[in-house]
C-alpha cells in the first residue's frame, strides 16, 4: 500500500492494513478507534494553538531546531518552548 501526503495513514488505518500490506490487529485497531473517538469529542481550545502544535510536532521531523523556531516566531508563534525542545529535539 502506498502511503503519501497527510491522509496516507488515515487511508491505511481504515483499510486495517500496515504499510507492508499485513494485516493490523483488530485489538490495535479498536484501541486506536476508541481513542480517536474519544478524542473528536474533546473540547478544542483554539484553532491557532492547534495549528502550532501540529506545525511543532510534524515541523521537528523537518527543520532543525533554530529553523524551527525563527519560522514560528516569523509568522507570529510563540517560538519553541523549553519542554518542545527537549521532547522533539532531545536538549
Amino acid at each position: 500500500m502506498a502511503i503519501a501526503g497527510p491522509g496516507g495513514v488515515d487511508d491505511a488505518i481504515a483499510a486495517g492494513l500496515d504499510l507492508d500490506g499485513t494485516p493490523i490487529p483488530a485489538e490495535m485497531l479498536s484501541l486506536y478507534r476508541e481513542v480517536m473517538d474519544l478524542e473528536s469529542q474533546r473540547a478544542r481550545s483554539g484553532v491557532k494553538k492547534s495549528m502550532r502544535n501540529r506545525i511543532v510536532k510534524t515541523g521537528s521531523k523537518h527543520f532543525d531546531q533554530q529553523t524551527l523556531d525563527a519560522r514560528l516566531k516569523a509568522a507570529g508563534w510563540e517560538g519553541l518552548k523549553d519542554k518542545e525542545i527537549a521532547f522533539f529535539y532531545g536538549a
